[in-house]
């Protein structure tokens, strides 16, 4: 696009700026909103357009019109377009973010296109966000719409005239506003079609910078995401008292100090005697409107020993009863029933209540003797994690262990290496003729579920014994106890038999802790019956490496990083403590009964280290309270704890589904946890569906980080994050990540045999199994956290550069002043950048994040994901979906990658010509620079250094009207240098 030339002008051209929209602007009215207007400045003219009240994404869709004096001098001219929130109280505006447009960028009527800016900074300490999109081109046409607003007179007026209220009525009004919200619609989403393409054409990818979220068709948005989705602080009543800055306490009797007190009423019946029964023989414990049944006895073992629990806020009776009745009787025989003021409590650590002997009420007289115990407490008390709950009354007794808090421990898992050096004396009959032949042979190592393959060796024909040689690495996981066996087996690639196998016992493989590598040993092949002639034998190292730390979870959210060998392992920095309190506000995941509402029962496991907690599972609630404590000790403040909540399926007997659901998680980084401080936080659960990101829930969480030696965690941050073996001699990239499949396998298979089972549904996504999977919301996600990353190097170049441009003299001598300040003292750049850094942190410790970071949908590129891309990333692996659709997708990604791909050029183009400079590929490039050097060894010797730098920072720093546009000459010389890129196919 190109200004027009002169000769096509006819003098009374019109520059018109259209403002189409804006979006994602800074909230300026202290109530999470603006008022905005745009304000348009050109040649001493000013125009604005209306203000759109308590509208973050306003559309205007106006066109402002101005006088060009010459047209030949447009090209030489700026448009300042600048954002402003009108405040009605006081009659003065907020600075809301400014574009600066060149003239040169103006073109024909019918030529121009909509573009979209983000608004910059008036200064370097305002705060501004958001895009605004503009329109601008030359006409010579008379504009008649009555959206357009023009200036009286000839320049230097700054009043506008209203002509908007000649619009005409209000559907018409209504019907523009949707014309031009659908034009916008239409603009951002060409302009993002590489991003998401339409299930048509698939066009070349643009990278740019992606706007926020947007009224409109297209994608999942959720408006309301910043505060739905956001960290909420709450003050729960912790151990009785309110939470918060909490003092360094005795651990044993602080045991529930970060829950609230939940009181309980227990019933421990023990057993029973000198009752007159022959059956089986239960007991029924009473209380209102709950029962709770013991398991059925033999009348010749009448013991029991089960405690129940009865919460004390549901207590609608003033006695307990306790029933006793054989199992095929409906009448009871006998009874035995307590006051509950009578009933004493008990405050641990006291120790618990002894049961006695109660005379039991009979109907005919004749009773008998039962041991009970009956006190008040808390779920401090070692009997809440086995006792039956009265809120489950409704779940089978088959299924009660299913609900009880448990907590697991992750097998100890080594990394066993084997390397297969080479065989001796392995050779092979053909079959049916009977003759030798010189096969092709690799080795097949089993390890449970494990399987491996090496190269396959090559032949030698010039002897008639094959001694292949491969002396590969290969990598397995193994858990204590050392249960398996290694199968190693020499195998012929040609006939498919196996030529030799040996067996070796895990458990008799030696262990290391360092990188020393241990000897290898000869093993003997059975080579079966038809070639036992032979005494065929393979070269093996093996080795269980405890150097290692066995990696279960992504690298960025590991909970522990200590090796798997005990004894490197050193002492501990702290303690973690967790109180899961609570959740409210939970997706309802089943239907029970034939209601017509959901409900759910809902448990959290929360993982750390080889430390997995499982609360018990509070049934049929929306908004359940656990107020379980947890503790974990800490080895490295540099970890995760990750905290799941999940719907429980197995406590319905009818339900043919084995998974439990996924309800969300949180993440909690240690790091960014202040030590000694109660953090009570009210985290959102998020999950994203194949429709969109959800809110399933928010979990009340209690977390404390005690700190036992200050010196110690300190010292953490300066050592290695990775124990040494993984740097003395690392694993690739690709090796870590199938290690950690097979470390998940083994996990989950351990934690599946426990008493509740932990489920592998559960286990796959604690430890985020399918983080590595492609998804183009995380790859966009990705991006712009990378763009953030350099954004900070970018406001540098372009704070030199506005410098550099003289726009604002004053700032600009300053600049330069600075500059030969530095120049004259070099010894003062490094202890001032430094000063510099420590200001900024001052600076900004008072505007420190006072919450722990949590998952963040608008960062995660949730709320704006388009359908088709959730379908893809929820597909199946290999695909499940049709012909034309898979097309689609693929033809994306190749226009992804041919962009990256581009750029990956470009930048290996600019090394291969920094290369050039001394390779004699192009002779006389080469000549020239070494012509340079040698002027510039001998101008450097004879100019001071500070003379030179001084000089040349002068000289880029001149003013505009002492440059020329055209490029230097050393960045043409570059430029013209070659590169590889014509050798390339």
């Amino acid at each position: 696009m190109t200004v027009p030339d002169a000769k096509t002008s006819s003098g009374n051209e019109k520059l018109v700026v259209e403002i189409i929209g804006a979006h994602n602007l800074m909230p300026k009215d202290g109530e999470g909103s603006s008022s905005p207007f745009v304000e348009v400045e050109f040649e001493d003219q000013r125009l604005r357009t209306h203000v759109k009240r308590k509208d973050l994404n306003p559309i205007w869709n106006e066109k402002l019109v101005f006088h060009v004096i010459d047209v030949n001098e447009l090209r030489y001219k700026t448009l300042e377009i600048s954002v402003f929130n009108e405040k009605r109280s006081s009659n003065s505006r907020n600075f809301l973010g400014k574009v600066r447009v060149t003239g040169s960028s103006v073109a024909r009527e019918g030529e121009s296109v909509a573009k979209l800016y983000t608004l910059e900074k008036r200064s370097l300490f305002s705060h501004v966000r958001g895009e605004i999109s503009l329109k601008h081109y030359v006409t010579t046409t008379t504009e008649n719409d009555g959206n357009i607003s023009r200036v009286n007179g000839s320049g230097g007026s700054k009043k506008t005239k209203k002509v908007c209220s000649s619009i005409g009525t209000q559907q018409q009004q209504q019907q523009q506003q949707q014309i031009a919200l659908l034009n916008h619609q239409q603009q951002n989403q060409q302009r993002m079609l590489p991003f998401y393409p339409n299930q048509g054409e698939i066009k070349p990818l643009v990278i740019t910078a992606l706007p926020g979220p947007r009224p409109g068709p297209g994608p999942v948005i959720y408006p309301n995401g910043s505060s739905e989705f956001s960290l909420k602080e709450t003050k729960p009543r912790l151990g009785g008292v309110t939470s918060g800055l909490s003092s360094h306490k005795d651990k044993t009797s602080s045991t529930y100090d970060l829950v609230e007190q939940m009181q309980y009423l227990y019933v421990r019946v023990m057993k029973a005697k000198d009752l007159s029964v022959s059956g089986e023989v239960v007991s029924e414990i009473k209380l209102g409107n709950y029962k709770g049944v013991t398991r059925k006895v033999n009348s010749s073992s009448l013991e029991w020993n089960q405690v129940f629990a009865f919460s004390k806020e549901t207590i609608q009776s003033s006695v307990v009863e306790i029933f006793l009745r054989e199992v095929n009787r409906d009448e009871y025989t006998g009874r035995v029933w307590f006051d509950l003021s009578e009933i004493p409590t008990r405050v641990p650590p006291d120790s618990p209540l002894a049961p006695q002997w109660y005379k039991i009420e009979s109907r005919n007289g004749v009773g008998g003797e039962l041991m009970v115990s009956v006190w008040f407490g808390t779920q401090a008390d070692e009997a809440f994690s086995e006792a039956w709950h009265s809120k489950a009354g409704n779940v089978h007794i088959e299924e009660l262990s299913s609900i009880k808090s448990k907590v697991y421990l992750s097998p100890k898992l080594w990394y066993l290496r084997v390397s297969v050096i080479e065989a001796q004396d392995v050779a092979v009959m053909n079959k049916g003729s009977g003759l030798m032949r010189f096969p092709e042979l690799s080795a097949k190592l089993h390890v449970g579920s494990q399987i491996l393959r090496t190269t396959v060796s090559a032949s030698n024909p010039t002897r008639s014994f094959t001694n292949p040689y491969w002396n590969e690495d290969l990598m397995f996981v193994v858990a204590e106890p050392f249960e398996d066996c290694i199968n190693v087996i020499v195998e012929d690639r040609v006939s498919g038999n196996d030529v030799g196998r040996v067996q070796i016992p895990v458990l008799a493989v030696e262990r290391r802790t360092g990188d020393k590598p241990v000897g290898s040993r000869w093993f003997t092949l059975d080579n079966g019956n038809n070639n036992s002639q032979f005494g065929s034998r393979i070269h093996l190292r093996l080795s269980l490496d405890g150097g290692y730390h066995v990696l279960d979870e992504a690298t960025m959210y590991t909970s522990d990083v200590r090796p798997t060998a005990k004894e490197l392992w050193k002492p501990h920095v702290g303690l973690l403590e967790i109180g899961i309190l609570g959740a409210t506000g939970l997706m309802p995941m089943k239907v029970r009964d034939g209601k017509g509402s959901g409900t759910a029962d809902s448990y959290c496991v929360a993982k750390y280290a080889p430390k997995w907690v499982r609360t018990r599972t509070v049934v049929d609630s929306l908004c359940p309270k656990w107020n379980e404590q947890y503790t974990w000790e800490v080895n490295d403040p540099c970890t995760v704890v990750t905290i799941g909540v999940f719907d429980n399926v197995r406590v319905d007997k009818s339900n043919s589904n084995t998974r439990d659901a996924r309800i969300g998680k949180v993440r909690i980084r240690l790091s960014t946890l202040e030590t000694e401080r109660v953090y009570t936080h009210s985290y959102p659960l998020l999950v994203l569906h194949a429709t969109g990101v959800k809110k399933t829930g928010e979990l009340h969480l209690a977390v404390r980080l005690s700190c036992g030696n200050a010196v110690n965690m300190f010292q953490m941050y300066t050592l290695p994050l990775l124990p040494k073996m993984h740097y003395t001699q690392p694993l690739g990239v690709h090796l870590i990540e199938r290690l950690r499949y097979q470390t998940l396998n083994a996990v989950a298979a351990r934690l599946s045999r426990a008493e509740p089972p932990l489920g592998r549904e559960v286990v796959e996504y604690m430890l985020d199994h399918d983080f590595h999977v492609w998804s183009m919301r995380r790859s966009k996600a990705n991006f712009f956290r990378l763009v953030n990353v350099v954004s900070s190097l970018v406001w540098v170049a372009r704070l030199v550069e506005a410098m550099r441009s003289w726009t604002k003299p004053v700032c600009s001598t300053v600049f330069v002043a600075v500059f030969l300040f530095m120049v004259l003292f070099p010894e003062l750049i490094l202890p001032s950048l430094f000063l510099y850094a420590a200001a900024v942190g001052v600076w900004r410790f008072r505007k420190r994040p006072r919450h722990p970071p949590h998952m963040d949908a608008r960062i995660s590129h949730a709320e704006t994901v388009f359908p088709d891309e959730l379908d893809e990333e929820f597909d199946t692996f290999p695909t499940s979906r049709g012909f034309e659709v898979v097309r689609m997708r693929y033809d994306r990604v190749r226009s992804i990658a041919g962009r990256i791909q581009t750029v990956v050029g470009d930048m290996a183009s600019q090394g291969e010509r920094a290369q050039a400079l001394l390779s004699w590929r192009d002779p006389r490039a080469t000549f020239i620079f070494l012509v340079f050097c040698l002027v510039s060894a001998v101008g450097f010797y004879v100019v001071p250094v500070k003379l030179t730098v001084a000089v040349s920072g002068l000289y880029y720093l001149r003013p505009p009207r002492f440059r020329r546009r055209l490029p230097s000459r050393g960045l043409s010389f570059f430029r013209r240098l070659p590169s590889r890129a014509d050798s390339l196919l």
